[in-house]
């Protein structure tokens, strides 16, 4: 079985504007390639704008569509409502938001200071607030009709997590927007649905969260039932699913794609029990060193 084929014909996603967050590197990117080989033209937008340049430059090499970078702080309202515009004046409208930025640590939360709690429900919940509503207050003012709001969640929005309480956390309040909107926006043609991604590994995000030996200690294929981690192409074709016109139906739907791990064992993070005192003390230098 070729799981990492591509899924959707071509031109499916031909005059779609997608704007989509945290798209300079990992899930993001690689979503935002899929939505370009299909037809769409797409604005990335993240802090790191000399990242989202080179990312914009690449995928504009390999599809031969338009990609725009936008920097851009999700957890500031005036940067959304800058970024909206700028696509609007790039592009001329936008159909799609893809909210993807996120942040995450790994801790028992009692370690945690009030100030990162904050940070992960800044960018995750209130950078998903922030972009939705710009986007909606657009489409709803200009009565736009058939667009699509995408929301990246997580198996544990509804479990719980231990030892990521904050994005457990920031991720439920996404979900639960994800569902009320689909209801309260529906009648301004704006649909809302969620994927709840299972281990997807990034280098980046994965070598933050997991540092050093810890991925291979706490092997999270091991956890679900198919044996495997899931391939980014498996994700991109979820989501431009989602997002295109195929799915007009679908609406306040949170579709998981996990290998069937959530219901294995609910708590992606809760075989961290297992991490003794002086475990934790390394990994907190660990990634400390590396955010430094």
């Amino acid at each position: 079985m070729n799981y990492s084929a591509k899924m959707l014909r071509d031109g499916a996603l031909q005059d779609k504007v997608i704007v989509v967050t945290g798209g300079g590197s990992g899930l993001g990117k690689s979503m935002t390639r899929y939505f370009l080989e299909l037809g769409a033209k797409v604005a990335i937008t993240s802090r790191d704008l000399e990242k989202l340049t080179t990312t914009a430059a690449e995928l504009e090499a390999e599809t031969g569509g338009k990609c725009l970078a936008v920097a851009c702080d999700v957890r500031h309202y005036d940067q959304v409502e800058a970024m909206l515009q700028a696509v609007l004046t790039a592009f001329g409208k936008v159909d799609v938001l893809l909210n993807n930025a996120a942040g995450n640590f790994i801790s028992p939360t009692e370690r945690l200071s009030a100030n990162a709690f904050d940070t992960i429900i800044d960018i995750v919940l209130k950078g998903s607030k922030n972009c939705t509503l710009a986007f909606g207050k657009h489409w709803i003012d200009t009565k736009q009709q058939n667009n699509v709001i995408l929301n990246i969640v997580t198996t544990y929005a509804w479990t719980g997590s231990a030892y990521v309480v904050p994005s457990a956390t920031a991720k439920a309040g996404v979900l639960a927007m994800t569902r009320s909107l689909a209801v309260e926006w529906a009648k301004y043609g704006i649909r809302s649905n969620a994927i709840a991604p299972g281990p997807f590994p990034t280098k980046g995000a994965w070598d933050r969260l997991l540092p050093g030996d810890l991925k291979e200690k706490f092997d999270l294929a091991k956890k679900v039932p198919l044996k495997r981690v899931g391939d980014h192409q498996e994700l991109a074709n979820l989501a431009a699913y989602l997002v295109s016109d195929f799915s007009a139906y679908v609406n306040g739907e949170v579709v998981t794609l996990d290998g069937g791990e959530w219901l294995k064992g609910a708590g992606q993070f809760n075989l961290l029990e297992a991490v003794p005192e002086e475990m934790w003390d390394m990994l907190e230098m660990m990634i400390r060193s590396r955010k430094g």
